[in-house]
């Protein structure tokens, strides 16, 4: 018992609104359910719960997890909680956990994994927490992160995991080299999917495949094959991240590139762990942060050692621009472009990049130059020029399968035309997006879009403008999808979506 409230506890108490004594009949009939008919809670252990820190005992705080997240319709786990597992007696972590023990990390996975499915299940939103600030996050994982993994201590055969939490003992086994192969394949099949036709339709089904491999990870495999395991529970955390982000699952999602980053790590792949956090640097200038965003391209950078390729060394500094013309750094923004540009040219190929940085190419490197000058012409119409001209690269070159980056594209080039002044070409671009945007269930695209009705306010005398918008209002949900408690997404370089009403 630690004497000092559960601050944490606490708050989440307050959200959900129980009292003390409801929420003790709420544990013990839960329990029953799940098998655990002899718990006898009541109002007055809930009291030490919370004022005291004192941590019940198993099953509660599994019972306690779900009953928060069904409460709060979004991924409540034991750490969100502040319920400290064994072994952890005197360690104060410094945000929800974090960094958590190693030999920790597929348990956090598979607990939280178990979570979101709930959620699905139950027709729940999934969100409503706020977002951790990429300072918080930079902090708290800096040390961890450029240290070197401990490995996982234990027989062969057994279970890798010091606290088995949310594992189903009956599901998990070892798996062999062809069973990895599998998974392989399938972040590949999952990873294609989302490019065409966004995150929405394919989310639960990268949750699911993740939350099993998180079983297959309390085993010890041999360590090649471990390795490889871990890359696949990074891979798909990633994709289950980004999946999230597009649909508008902001709190989720950063969760989910922050397992990610651990599983890397735990395979020894740190330039992985880098581009993970780099995702949640993407998702804070998509949501009007640059300044977090900022913090945490600081940290992915150095996180990745010297063993990222200069192909992923020239992604990160895209994002990093990106960040640099939210803020209006246009000096900035223009020499880390010159960096990527530098650093993607050298790229001579002769190592394989990871099946995480395929992605990547040409396309893509204009595809967000012309992003990162589109975000700074609204503070320097200069800028639209390259912008489009940027775009115009990136949609020559863009693979036809990638709807979902042509659709950007489009959109970016039809902001940059407006900004420019040439809304004829502008009209011309939207329309396109606007044709395509329908077949896709990416909520950012709808973001996007709402960014580029707001620029063509300028020219509402112009008949064919006024036309587009007219079209887009009609398309146009009446809600940011996905919507939750921290907003409508404020897109970095504008003035925000929460003044649009269409």
């Amino acid at each position: 018992m630690s004497r000092r409230p559960n601050t944490r506890l606490a708050d989440l108490f307050g959200l959900a609104g129980w009292s003390k004594g409801e929420l003790a009949r709420l544990v013990n009939r839960q329990a029953a359910a799940q098998g655990h008919p002899q718990l006898a809670t009541d109002t007055s252990r809930v009291r030490r719960w919370i004022d005291m820190g004192e941590t019940p005992r198993d099953p509660v705080p599994e019972v306690l997890a779900t009953l928060f997240t069904e409460r709060l319709g979004r991924v409540v786990t034991t750490e969100d909680l502040g319920l400290r597992r064994p072994g952890d007696a005197g360690k104060r972590p410094s945000l929800d956990g974090l960094p958590w023990a190693p030999r920790r990390t597929a348990a956090v996975l598979t607990e939280f994994t178990g979570m979101d499915l709930m959620l699905n299940r139950r027709g729940m939103v999934g969100a409503g927490a706020a977002l951790a600030a990429g300072s918080a996050l930079s902090d708290a994982m800096h040390d961890w992160l450029l240290a070197s993994p401990a490995g996982d201590a234990g027989p062969d055969g057994a279970s890798a995991l010091g606290d088995p939490v949310g594992l189903d003992r009956y599901e998990a086994a070892p798996v062999g080299l062809q069973e990895i192969e599998a998974l392989e394949h399938s972040v590949e099949v999952f990873r294609a999917w989302d490019a065409a036709r966004g995150g929405g339709l394919q989310r639960k089904a990268v949750v699911g495949q993740l939350n099993e491999v998180g079983g297959m990870l309390a085993y010890r495999h041999p360590p090649a094959l471990q390795r490889r395991l871990w890359g696949v529970a990074a891979n798909l955390a990633v994709l289950a991240g980004w999946m999230s982000h597009d649909v508008g699952l902001e709190p989720t999602a950063q969760k989910y590139f922050v397992i990610a980053a651990h599983a890397a790590r735990e395979g020894g792949d740190r330039p992985r762990a880098g581009e993970a956090l780099s995702r949640a640097a993407r998702q804070m200038v998509h949501l009007g942060r640059p300044d977090d965003a900022l913090d945490l391209m600081q940290l992915a950078r150095s996180g990745m050692g010297e063993g990222a390729l200069p192909r992923t060394r020239a992604m990160l500094c895209t994002i990093e621009a990106w960040a640099q013309a939210a803020k209006g750094q246009g000096q900035g923004m223009r020499r880390t472009l010159g960096e990527a540009e530098d650093l993607f040219v050298s790229d001579r190929g002769d190592v394989p990049p990871p099946s995480w940085m395929q992605m990547f190419d040409e396309a893509d490197l204009h595809g967000m130059e012309a992003l990162a000058y589109r975000t700074l012409a609204e503070h320097d119409p200069a800028a639209a020029a390259p912008a489009e001209r940027h775009a115009r690269r990136a949609l020559d070159l863009r693979a036809g399968e990638r709807r979902r980056s042509r659709i950007f594209d489009q959109l970016t080039l039809a902001s940059a035309c407006l900004l420019g002044d040439d809304p004829d070409q502008a009209d011309r671009y939207a329309r396109l997006a606007l044709v395509a945007i329908g077949e896709n269930s990416s909520h950012r695209t709808w973001d996007r879009l709402r960014e580029m009705y707001r620029l063509t306010g300028s020219y509402v005398q112009d008949p064919g403008i006024a036309r587009l918008r007219e079209e887009i209002a009609e398309a146009m949900p009446e809600r940011a999808p996905g919507g939750d408690a921290i907003g409508v997404p404020h897109l970095a370089g504008g003035a925000g979506l929460a003044g649009l009403r269409i």
